[in-house]
């Protein structure tokens, strides 16, 4: 009976122990995802205000800017009806879509179709999603809704001061410090053609615009499946 009860004391000790580090590691995951998330909209923080300083540049006030994410209804009916746009900006010579990434350390091309390769500052090399890629059906979607003479184009922003872009990446990949470069060379390019009504563009936008609670807990849940 002696034996009987230090085996069961000791295997309730252990039950605790278990469930001690159960908790601990359920709130180191949680803290970690905070922490990934707080990064992620502190990034999304300096693209806008390095977009609004830039298109005040350009534009003076003539100029959408939309605040904060937005949330778009571009496939119903489809497993990912929506899409999250990070930054929407409407301007006299075009309509685009930025997807930010604060992502340090070196970003490269992959050998992976719609992949980046990151190389992080202790070595360790891993593909993600380009941003690119993630534009994609956004922008294919807005050129759908909108006049075929107002361009719809689209890039990605790195926003850590502690990204290295390699040279042959895409010219739409580009950090902060080249985005008044890159939006100045979209203006020239728009040359004299008829501008773009930023009141018709912003509501044809907004019409599909989701700005519900409920629909980006919705979002999320999806964007969490492996992606397309």
């Amino acid at each position: 009976m002696f034996f009987e009860m230090l085996v069961a004391v000791g295997g309730y000790r252990v039950f605790k122990a278990i469930k001690r580090l159960s908790r601990s590691g359920s709130r180191s995951a949680h803290r970690a995802k905070r922490s990934s998330d707080d990064i992620g909209a502190a990034g999304e923080a300096l693209a806008q205000a390095k977009l609004r300083t830039t298109l005040k540049w350009l534009c003076g006030d003539n100029f959408y800017l939309h605040e904060g994410t937005l949330l778009i209804e571009h496939a119903p009916g489809t497993a990912f009806p929506t899409a999250e746009i990070d930054h929407l900006a409407i301007t006299p010579f075009g309509v685009f879509v930025f997807e930010t990434k604060n992502w340090s350390g070196r970003i490269a091309p992959s050998n992976r179709p719609g992949t980046l390769t990151r190389t992080a500052p202790n070595g360790k090399a891993e593909d993600r999603r380009s941003p690119i890629e993630q534009n994609r059906s956004k922008i294919r979607f807005l050129r759908e809704q909108l006049p075929a003479m107002w361009p719809v184009a689209g890039a990605g922003l790195f926003v850590s001061p502690e990204v290295v872009l390699h040279p042959e990446l895409s010219t739409d990949l580009l950090s902060l410090a080249d985005l008044p470069h890159w939006l100045r060379s979209k203006r020239a390019a728009y040359g004299g053609r008829s501008t773009v009504d930023i009141a018709k563009a912003r509501a044809a936008v907004l019409m599909y615009a989701d700005d519900s609670p409920d629909g980006f807990i919705a979002h999320k849940v999806r964007a969490k499946r492996p992606y397309r």
